[in-house]
């Protein structure tokens, strides 16, 4: 792959690897690339991978095409000629080398709802620096003092209303969502926060779509959804900017301040919403996914849920009296706990992937890297998730309580689909009953 050039961008999931390019047909011609099918002009093999994403087993998709032509193949979907890897080692090669052979670079249909602002779409330094604010609010210490509290606080404050009932993943998503807003602006749970969400469903179910506003009804809708997001947000930062200039008082201790107080001139508010925006969707869509898909797979593995009660019932006896609340110790003491997380991450592979380019031609089959970890839920190098331990502990809070206070069993069979996200057909609906 000597031959790919510096307007190549790559789709790396934990498992799977897209490389996205642009070139034109002569020079295609003289590079080496891999064998594929770029199937019809434009649409390409589009429609085929999100008809095998819709269903529980997409696999199939990249396994025909492994099998037919190597774990390294060329296809054509969302609009661009595309090589897809399905080689772990190649991926953290990838990963290993942000900043040096590969950058971030997103298709239309994703970078245009984010927002040219957004920390995903950041390079160089400037993403060096917002990368470092944004792990400094959600690192261990900054739980524990700070977040924890809110954290346990929310999601009992969601569970108090469960009865019979529920669709697990809209509850998740309740839940991860105001605990988002509340991290990054301060705002308590409301008609506000909620509708608010509701917009975010909207803007997620168009970013793997064909961004043709005239052609597709998803993208048409997710950027009216993500227009009135950004109103909303800009009457946010428009007012703590105001209160931030008026009053020299105690300010609030969320990311918000934090992005109004940024010296050097500051951000605009067009900026701080395009940040506040792509946090949003980062600490919104993949939790709750994991919260769900969690209790999926230990209510189908009993002998796991078993070893779980029995975890979270010894932290809730050794509690005071009336100190319901998880403290930083308790969950220090989940051992198992953090066995069932990985293990969710392991099996659910919920995040679809990042986008990267590659700056210069690139003999990907030559490249060494090592074969001992390749698993990377929560990606690498300098773009690690900067909230891999707030989603940690954020479903570890999630578990113990409906551990603790729940039974549950499912109220009807629901499949696992991939597309436009990892989520379970039906919402997951179950049935639940209060513990004494």
């Amino acid at each position: 792959m000597a031959g790919l050039v510096y307007d190549l961008l790559l789709y790396i999931p934990i498992s799977l690897v897209i490389f996205f390019f642009i070139v034109r047909t002569s020079r295609r011609r003289r590079l080496r690339l891999p064998p594929g099918n770029l199937g019809l002009p434009f649409v390409g093999e589009t429609l085929q991978l999100i008809a095998a994403y819709k269903t529980e087993n997409p696999e199939p998709f990249i396994d025909e095409r492994v099998n037919k032509f190597g774990p390294i193949f060329t296809t054509h979907v969302f609009g661009e000629p595309t090589v897809f890897s399905a080689d772990p080692e190649t991926n953290r090669f990838i990963v290993q080398n942000e900043g040096k052979l590969f950058e971030c670079s997103y298709p239309g249909s994703i970078s245009n709802l984010l927002g040219k602002h957004s920390l995903l779409l950041m390079k160089g330094s400037l993403h060096k620096r917002m990368h470092s604010l944004t792990m400094s609010f959600a690192n261990s210490s900054i739980i524990r003092d700070h977040l924890l509290v809110d954290i346990d606080r929310l999601v009992r404050l969601n569970m108090d209303s469960w009865t019979d009932r529920i669709f697990l993943m809209e509850e998740a998503k309740k839940i991860t969502f105001e605990l988002t807003v509340k991290q990054l602006m301060s705002f308590d749970p409301g008609e506000w926060s909620e509708s608010l969400r509701k917009e975010y469903v909207l803007v997620i179910e168009g970013f793997f779509s064909l961004p043709l506003p005239l052609f597709s009804t998803t993208y048409r809708r997710a950027i009216k959804a993500r227009t009135k997001v950004a109103e909303a947000l800009s009457l946010i930062v428009r007012q703590r900017r105001k209160e931030s200039n008026e009053s020299a008082g105690e300010r609030k201790n969320d990311m918000l301040e934090a992005l109004l107080a940024t010296g050097d001139g500051g951000f605009s508010d067009e900026e701080i919403v395009d940040f506040l925006l792509a946090l949003l969707v980062a600490g919104y869509e993949t939790t709750s996914t994991i919260m769900t898909l969690a209790v999926k797979f230990l209510t189908e593995t009993p002998l796991a849920l078993a070893q779980l009660k029995e975890e979270h019932e010894e932290i809730r006896e050794n509690k005071m009296m009336g100190r319901e609340g998880l403290e930083w110790s308790d969950y220090k003491s989940m051992p198992f706990t953090q066995c069932v997380v990985n293990e969710t991450l392991r099996v659910a592979n919920i995040i679809s992937g990042v986008f990267r380019r590659a700056m210069t031609d690139i003999d990907i089959k030559g490249a060494t890297s090592s074969p001992g970890n390749v698993f990377t839920p929560f990606g690498g190098g300098p773009r690690l998730c900067p909230g891999y331990e707030l989603a940690r502990v954020e479903l570890s809070v999630f578990l113990h309580h409906l551990i603790t206070r729940f039974s549950w069993v499912p109220a009807e069979e629901d499949k696992l689909v991939f597309f436009p996200t990892t989520r379970t057909q039906k919402r997951y609906p179950i049935i639940v009953q209060r513990r004494n």
